[in-house]
């Protein structure tokens, strides 16, 4: 393999020029739905599966699964809830099969497929992300979900958090990798305040969500990474 990379793709607008050959896809979508996807993988849920449209989503519901819509922020009406990491609770999730749209992510997911493996990354796993990242021999690709195919500040904070931990000698970083970093540089030492000039945190905070946004930002809270497998993303085992 050439030289291995660390490549930011920042909207998913950009990724048909993205070569995903040898490649591990990590897609973020900070505010909310990969924080909900590592929380309620980790929380027992057998698995997620991620779909682009609400009625491939509905197509579902004779299978007996839960199935979760959100557009623009908000619960879509007939659904059983959306991508508030709330509603991913242990009580809730166990052992069950989660169908799920979202206006960014689940289209994201689904454009990746073509990649080595599709991860989703948080601040709630980034450590075990990161330190499962560190011993693939592959390319990276952190792929920013944004906002309707924009630029979103949190994912792009996130993929520079993960970068920073994973640089060294060896990797070569985009511009995007480049910026990406510069970026959570300068927001590290206070996240929340950083991050509150996003503009999908003032949309949140306009509706009323502001303790989804202080939740996504926690780090750690679980070490569960939610990988795709086949159309459905399942927990990681760690040999894998």
């Amino acid at each position: 393999m050439s030289p291995q990379t660390i490549r930011v793709c920042l909207s998913p607008a950009l990724l048909p020029f993205y070569d995903l050959d040898n490649t591990i896809a990590v897609v973020i979508d900070i505010f909310r739905a990969s924080s909900s996807m590592c929380y309620g993988i980790a929380n027992g849920a057998q698995s997620i599966i991620p779909v682009a449209e609400l009625d491939e989503c509905l197509s579902y519901r004779k299978n007996g699964y839960l199935l979760a819509a959100e557009r623009d922020g908000k619960v879509v009406e007939g659904f059983d809830f959306g991508n508030s990491p709330f509603a991913y609770t242990r009580e809730k999730v166990a052992g069950k099969t989660i169908v799920l749209t979202t206006t960014n992510g689940t289209r994201a997911i689904r454009q990746c497929l073509g990649a080595q493996a599709v991860v989703i990354g948080s601040f709630l796993n980034i450590t075990s992300l990161t330190d499962w990242l560190r011993q693939q021999d592959a390319h990276l690709l952190f792929v920013c979900s944004g906002w309707k195919n924009q630029f979103s500040l949190e994912d792009t904070v996130f993929a520079g958090a993960a970068i920073a931990r994973l640089e060294s000698a060896g990797l070569l970083l985009d511009d995007a990798a480049q910026a990406a970093k510069s970026l959570y540089l300068e927001g590290r030492n206070n996240l929340p305040a950083y991050l509150g000039k996003a503009s999908h945190s003032k949309r949140m905070k306009h509706l009323n969500i502001e303790k989804d946004i202080a939740f996504c930002l926690q780090h750690d809270i679980v070490s569960t990474i939610p990988i795709m497998n086949g159309n459905a993303l399942v927990a990681l085992s760690h040999n894998g």
